[in-house]
């Protein structure tokens, strides 16, 4: 009780509250909703304006004596103090006594702690007309919503996604991020919301599924455990359209695809759209997701990490993550297909051996791009087996599949032979590089500026007898790559993400490596 005196100046006689059992921080600060009716409040808000608009508190003279108890300050010195504090601590302040307790009813204090913590720049004194207090927004919505905010991964299967929840004004929003319609690589991002948060009432949140054609409607969400959470929606019969399955597919294919089946004229590539639509609509909004990070970047990374849309043939367009690891990078899938889920490692890049080619011509010859590929790929090995490393024959390391199981082809050296000689130079820096010509038969939209040796991983359908064949890594410019698959003679071209995603850097480089071991362990 001394303590609680010195800091106060009152004792259990006076309604100290410092003995009272603890509560949790969001419990605590919307205990007591209904504040206590006391003049005095209101004094206390317009002195904290009036402080704040004279641009700070007092200052003692030379003379004063020093302050020995917080409640000798003037209470709108103390709103300006309790102001600048976290506010997660502010419930236990509101525990010591019955002022500091009254004090912090007042909403200045809610309103910056909004403004700084969520960036909520609303003018919430509007909500004073809903009866909604700034504590009540903070408490009820924000700080009790805030471990789903950041960037997240939903379990659909083999597909994937990419979800970003965010504060938006009010409103806590999950915005479901798609990739441009084939083959616009180039275009910026799709967006749709999937779910809302609101505080409409002075009671509880209200969650909202946003899924389907038919208006806001009752949903779910439920914090599974740290870094997971899921959505369900209440009123699954709002996704239902009246033309039944057909039309629903039908507007699922112009949103998904921008076309319609009749002008997809690739059998194959029918059936991967329609086996899509009927795998992902089964769920109906009603997923879990698992929280990811955006890549760390480093001063020598060759370029800046991050989200790419990369080219898949039939599958269209998903997104990639790049991710650099000393003297290698790796292309994760964040969404996925059939063949290759999300979560799978799609392209690694070997950063010490650049493929370099003495006449810039042997480049429009495939078979002579393919030898040399071939010449680097057995040099890996060779050094992997001198070095006696863990790394598998495709030399990137523990998360390959498996080696590729095609040996290397055996063929005679012409002359100006000099493939694998790139194996010497040290580890790569963005726009170094010989101007890099794509072979015959292999499209693209530019030259590109280095090619480096690395692995693709290929699959048959369902993820059955995958394996790393080798390829080439392209580097275009600093927001574009591109990667040769070299045994089916095929090309990707990915153009970076320039959205701009809210609370999703890692908190660790560690804690970014454990996110990728986590997503990709799942896809397998």
């Amino acid at each position: 009780m001394a303590v609680c005196a010195r800091l106060c100046g009152v004792g259990p006689s006076r309604g100290c509250r410092r003995r009272q059992q603890r509560r949790g921080p969001a419990e605590a600060a919307a205990a007591d909703s209904e504040p206590d009716t006391d003049p005095e409040e209101e004094r206390i808000e317009a002195g904290a304006a009036a402080l704040a608009g004279a641009g700070g508190g007092r200052s003692a003279g030379p003379s004063s004596p020093p302050r020995c108890s917080l409640l000798e300050l003037p209470p709108e010195l103390l709103v300006e103090i309790f102001a600048s504090l976290p506010g997660t601590d502010l419930p236990s302040l509101a525990q010591v006594c019955t002022k500091f307790r009254r004090i912090l009813h007042t909403d200045t204090i809610w309103r910056r702690r909004c403004r700084e913590e969520y960036g909520v720049c609303e003018n919430l004194r509007k909500l004073e007309i809903t009866g909604v207090s700034c504590r009540d927004v903070y408490a009820k919505l924000l700080h009790r919503y805030r471990h789903i905010l950041g960037l997240w991964q939903p379990d659909i299967g083999p597909y994937g996604g990419l979800l970003n929840v965010v504060v938006d004004g009010l409103f806590i929003i999950g915005w479901m991020y798609l990739p441009p319609h084939d083959p616009h690589v180039d275009d910026p991002m799709r967006f749709k919301p999937l779910f809302r948060i609101h505080l409409m009432e002075r009671k509880s949140a209200t969650v909202e599924c946003m899924y389907g054609h038919r208006g806001p409607h009752n949903g779910h969400v439920q914090i599974v455990k740290k870094d997971e959470f899921s959505t369900k929606c209440n009123q699954t019969d709002h996704h239902r359209m009246s033309g039944g399955r057909q039309e629903e597919f039908r507007t699922w294919l112009r949103e998904e695809w921008g076309r319609t089946l009749e002008d997809i004229f690739h059998e194959h590539m029918q059936e991967l759209i329609l086996m899509k639509f009927i795998y992902t609509s089964q769920y109906d909004n009603c997923l879990t997701y698992r929280r990811i990070y955006l890549p760390p970047s480093h001063p020598d990374d060759l370029i800046r990490p991050g989200l790419f849309k990369g080219t898949y043939g039939s599958h269209g367009l998903e997104i990639v993550m790049l991710s650099f690891h000393g003297k290698h990078a790796r292309g994760t899938k964040i969404t996925g297909d059939p063949n290759i889920p999300a979560g799978q490692q799609t392209v690694e890049i070997d950063l010490r051996h650049r493929i370099h080619l003495p006449d810039i011509e042997s480049l429009r010859d495939f078979n002579e791009l393919s030898r040399i590929v071939l010449e680097v790929r057995e040099q890996v090995r060779r050094e992997q087996q001198q070095e006696g490393g863990p790394e598998d024959a495709a030399g990137l390391g523990r998360q390959s599949p498996q080696p590729c199981a095609e040996p290397p082809a055996e063929q005679a050296k012409g002359p100006g032979d000099g493939g694998a000689e790139a194996a010497a130079e040290p580890p790569a820096q963005s726009g170094q590089g010989q101007p890099f010509v794509l072979p015959v038969g292999v499209r693209c939209r530019g030259a590109g500026k280095t090619g480096f040796y690395g692995t693709g991983l290929i699959a048959g359908h369902g993820f059955t007898s995958p394996e790393r064949t080798p390829g080439v890594f392209v580097l275009f410019d600093e927001d574009r790559f591109g990667f040769i698959w070299l045994e089916l003679k095929s090309f990707s071209l990915y153009s970076r993400v320039q959205a701009a995603f809210r609370n999703a850097d890692a908190p660790s480089p560690h804690a970014f490596e454990e996110m990728l071991k986590n997503i990709q362990s799942l896809a397998s």
